[in-house]
């Protein structure tokens, strides 16, 4: 029996002692493993699992596009506040690829992205064939970018707008104001200002957006420095862009805005983004989770497109207006074009009292990115923006008729798309699942090594009290005999030596 129990002990301690050993190990060695998979697998590296979605993008993205119709032109020519009603959502689903990679040397990678979209119907809340009214972009932006040339030049372009029969505003169909549609009064323009619009034929918003790429970036690798992998090294060969009157506003910050570096901290992430002719920052708002994975949501500051007296690091961005709305005539060949959140969500209140039929509210009109901030990977985003034209009445022109100032929203489209299916099965397996099984493993194991080391020392106690107890019964036994003797011994009568001698006889 004691045998058995001592061997139990033994076993339980060396037990527990395996539990502490491989737990710690876990504990030590797990994240280190978690971390070496991680680079391995994010870096842009053809054997990394993370190339291929990186090299043609397997996340469904979608365009969604409202545009705004004005509902009294005709007011608006005689000085009235224009009204506005949002038509739409018109989707297309779009895809993207890359092509020309070439690695270099320095850890670098170059590419060109292409997009395809494709008008999705059952999406939709109308067809590209339905006409809507909205300002001449052409004519109006014209009109403002010769304001203040000389008085016989605008009345040569209003001459050639009344005989071009151009108005202040136009019934186009949705296909024509995304994709193009056959204008003279371009070769008109540039026939009376040559050089003054760049192209000649067709205007589109978006013409220049399908089946088209969005410059060449090269990018780090992030082979020899992991929390360098996916940021901008240059585009179209620049480091810096040349559109602002500052250095600080022309630098090229960030990632490409499709993957960022692991390991993200909840602070702030930049990107460059080619359609916003700039760099632009957001900044941590919560941490959450996306079907299970956890995330990093980032969202676009109150500070994005404020002006340069509100927020001086803008001041490189002006010639500045209203806060909320950023002035990007200096890249949109000096069209009075300007960006800003949809519904002018987060600009000055100004912006939306000028118009009627705008309801700017963060749900529907704020972006945001959802990052899983191990891999540096979106999970889920939207990025939303709105194009805006500044339209008024100019001196000499008279298709402007008594037009007030003001920016009028064109439109405002979300580029939205989430990790889902097979590729999010893949992801939540690998790096949410199997990271936190081991994670639970470890402590699993930790946990156990106490109560079997605990019950060892306690068997073993036990055993040592039991020895304990029967060496000092023993010894109390033989203390008791000794004593018994003794006693006897004393209670006997002297032997006589007579005696003795009789009985040897």
């Amino acid at each position: 029996m004691a045998a058995a129990r001592r061997r139990l002990s033994v076993g339980l301690g060396l037990a527990g002692l395996a539990c502490a050993l491989l737990g710690g190990c876990l504990l030590l060695a797990g994240p280190r493993i978690v971390r070496r998979q991680v680079i391995q697998n994010v870096r842009i590296d053809p054997n990394s699992i993370s190339f291929q979605m990186w090299k043609d993008i397997p996340v469904p993205f979608y365009l969604t596009v409202y545009f705004f119709e004005v509902l009294n032109p005709k007011q608006v020519l005689r000085g009235e506040k224009p009204v506005l009603s949002q038509r739409g959502p018109y989707v297309y689903r779009e895809y993207r690829f890359k092509t020309n990679i070439t690695f270099y040397d320095n850890d670098t990678v170059s590419y060109l992205e292409y997009r395809h979209l494709f008008f999705q119907p059952d999406l939709s809340n109308g067809t590209e064939d339905e006409y809507i009214v909205v300002p001449n972009i052409m004519m109006m932006g014209a009109a403002v970018m010769m304001e203040k040339l000389p008085a016989f030049v605008k009345f040569l372009l209003s001459g050639a707008l009344a005989s071009l029969k151009q108005e202040a505003f136009m019934n186009r169909t949705v296909g024509e104001i995304m994709w193009g549609y056959d204008d003279p009064l371009i070769d008109a323009i540039n026939l009376i200002v040559p050089g003054l619009l760049p192209f000649k034929g067709k205007f589109g918003l978006f013409m220049d957006f399908n089946n088209s790429n969005s410059g060449l970036f090269t990018v780090n690798t992030g082979v020899k420095n992991i929390s360098q992998v996916h940021m901008v090294d240059s585009w179209n060969g620049m480091k810096m862009v040349n559109y602002w009157r500052s250095s600080q506003c022309n630098m090229i910050n960030g990632t490409a805005g499709e993957m960022w570096p692991p390991f993200l901290s909840p602070t702030f992430l930049d990107f460059y983004s080619p359609d916003a002719c700039r760099s632009m920052r957001l900044v941590y708002e919560q941490s959450g989770d996306f079907k299970g994975v956890p995330t990093y949501r980032f969202v676009a500051p109150k500070t994005l497109f404020a002006n340069g007296t509100d927020y001086p690091p803008n001041e490189g961005f002006c010639p500045c207006m209203q806060s909320g709305i950023l002035n990007v005539s200096t890249c949109r060949l000096n069209a009075p074009m300007f960006i800003s959140h949809p519904h002018f969500y987060n600009a000055d209140p100004s912006l939306v009292n000028a118009v009627e039929g705008l309801h700017p509210n963060k749900d529907q009109h704020g972006l945001f990115l959802d990052l899983h901030p191990m891999t540096g990977i979106p999970m889920n985003c939207s990025i939303k923006l709105q194009l805006n034209l500044y339209i008024k009445h100019v001196s000499g022109i008279t298709q402007t008729g008594k037009i007030k100032p003001v920016v009028l929203p064109l439109l405002w489209f979300a580029e939205s798309g989430s990790i889902e299916g097979s590729v999010l099965k893949q992801f939540y397996t690998n790096l949410v699942l199997l990271p936190s099984v081991l994670e639970y493993l470890q402590y699993t194991l930790l946990g156990l090594s106490v109560p079997l080391i605990i019950s060892a020392a306690v068997l073993m106690a036990v055993r040592k009290e039991k020895c304990s107890l029967f060496w000092s019964s023993n010894k109390k036994s033989s203390d008791s005999n000794k004593t018994n003797q003794a006693t006897s011994a004393k209670k006997l009568p002297p032997v006589k030596g007579t005696v003795l001698r009789e009985a040897r006889l």
